[in-house]
């Protein structure tokens, strides 16, 4: 299966700016999506940014000039900059990664989430 690995969470004060990592590994063939999700204490999880295959990338409105992601194909990692931090970017930080790999049957798809890295910004 592939694996992916998030670092970079942490506290951090209003303001201030934190830079994620997510790393996949595996037998991976190719990755046509790659995307950042958050989920706050008692809220449902969400859209932050993602990326495809065409390096087209979508931000959600309420971090829109504030974060910006970007994607290392080579090394398959993918990255969210997040700068002007608020009280409300509080939550679990997920990366999720589509794509194929190898299995011992061929080439099948995936459909990864990583562990999950907490952000906390105090005001």
């Amino acid at each position: 299966q592939v694996q992916l690995v998030e670092s970079g969470g942490g506290l951090v004060q209003a303001g201030g700016s934190l830079r994620l990592s997510c790393a996949a590994s595996g037998s991976i063939v190719s990755i046509r999506y790659m995307g950042w999700y958050r989920q706050a204490p008692g809220k449902q999880r969400e859209l932050v940014a993602d990326i495809n295959s065409s390096d087209t990338i979508n931000y959600a409105d309420s971090v829109k000039g504030r974060f910006t992601s970007s994607r290392d194909n080579a090394e398959n990692t993918v990255y969210l900059q997040m700068n002007n931090l608020k009280p409300e970017d509080t939550a679990v930080y997920y990366c999720n990664a589509v794509g194929r790999y190898i299995s011992d049957s061929g080439r099948q798809r995936f459909d990864s989430w990583g562990q999950g890295t907490q952000v906390t910004v105090s005001s």
